[in-house]
């Protein structure tokens, strides 16, 4: 489960915040080194199309959160081949039986290579991802996947970053790629603190988990101390910290708002929930397979109209960098809002139906 924030529907700079951002004073070449010195690390680039999964059997099942709410699941090689190596910050693109494709931050040790390990909080009214993994995904059965990639990755002091120190945000299910880069920090010996928020205590995930990493930690939830504002969440956050946030959207808008103008601190995110339509104009859709035509709201995504109107289309991440709504387009002119398609596949047609819409006065024939 992983979404974006950004104005525009793009992804976020090295730093978290959108390119087109005013207040982002760093020199646009030195983004690009920190962007290029850390590919390797972030392996965001989806696979090519055909490009062969690999089998994953689910070896455990556990509740992780008081409310039943959020289960994890320990996958093993089914193959008994070497899982690939990953790092804190990276999700698994995970083939459900049912076909849906959908991504889970991994939330386990880097460091041992014989095991993946996610979590999953049940969202009954959601694209059916969630209750699948909760209510048809024993013990035993199987997942394919991909490997891992990393649209998140922590970047640590003096290997990459200027910071001195880190300070991570996680809201509810956001712990989930927040919880490996808490290892790695410890490990590193890096200086570092956390505020872990929620509803309640019992709808936290890994809260004993997370608690085990002492005075570091501040939990704090709704029903005792109040929904947070940003400076509960950022505390003291002195000039050379870097700021990892993962959770829902108003937490990350306030947090981003009250970071404007603070050149000094980075501000890394991620966000599970589809970022909202900026500056979009409707505009009309035809189905080829079967004529229908659909109207486009201007703060709707063509995807969440096709939806909206029965039309079965993929889709996993709506955020613009998995791929996996990838669309060709038959007829029409595509604003492309994303930065993961290539020119070439551009210039072949295709869009990304999750961010990419019509510019005004111009409809799409899509190849559905």
């Amino acid at each position: 489960m992983r979404l974006l924030e950004a104005y525009r529907n793009t992804p976020p700079s090295a730093f978290g915040r959108a390119r087109h951002d005013l207040t982002l004073s760093l020199a646009e070449a030195a983004l690009s080194g920190i962007w290029a010195a850390t590919a390797a690390v972030r392996r965001i680039q989806p696979p090519g199309s055909g490009a062969a999964t690999f089998p994953l059997r689910v070896e455990r099942r556990r509740v992780v959160a008081h409310d039943q709410d959020v289960i994890e699941l320990t996958l093993a090689p089914a193959d008994s081949a070497p899982l690939p190596r990953w790092y804190p910050g990276a999700h698994l693109d995970l083939h459900l039986p049912s076909g849906l494709v959908r991504q889970y931050s991994l939330c386990g040790d880097p460091a041992s290579p014989e095991r993946y390990r996610v979590a999953v909080r049940r969202i009954p009214g959601g694209g059916g991802g969630s209750v699948e993994v909760h209510d048809a995904l024993p013990q035993g059965a199987t997942v394919h996947t991909h490997g891992p990639r990393n649209a998140f990755p922590l970047t640590v002091p003096g290997y990459g970053s200027p910071s001195r120190r880190f300070h991570f945000i996680a809201g509810g299910i956001g712990i989930t790629p927040i919880l490996p880069m808490l290892g790695l920090a410890r490990r590193l010996g890096v200086e570092w603190s956390m505020v872990y928020a929620g509803r309640s205590r019992d709808s936290l995930p890994f809260v004993d988990e997370v608690a085990a990493f002492g005075t570091n930690i501040t939990i704090r939830t709704d029903d005792l101390d109040g929904v947070p504002t940003a400076a509960d969440l950022l505390g003291d956050c002195p000039d050379g910290t870097a700021v990892y946030a993962c959770g829902p959207a108003p937490m990350l808008t306030a947090i981003r708002a009250a970071l404007v103008g603070r050149d000094d601190v980075e501000l890394h995110f991620e966000r599970f929930a589809a970022a909202p339509v900026v500056d979009g104009r409707p505009f009309r859709a035809t189905v080829t397979s079967t004529g229908e035509t659909v109207d486009v709201g201007a703060e709707e995504t063509l995807l969440g109209a096709l939806r909206r109107a029965g039309v079965h289309a993929p889709y996993s991440c709506q955020q613009g960098f998995c791929g996996t709504c990838r669309t060709r387009v038959l007829a029409g002119e595509v604003e492309h809002r994303d930065t993961l398609l290539t020119e070439p596949e551009r210039t072949a047609g295709m869009m990304l139906t999750c961010v990419s819409r019509a510019p005004v006065g111009s409809g799409l024939t899509l190849d559905l």
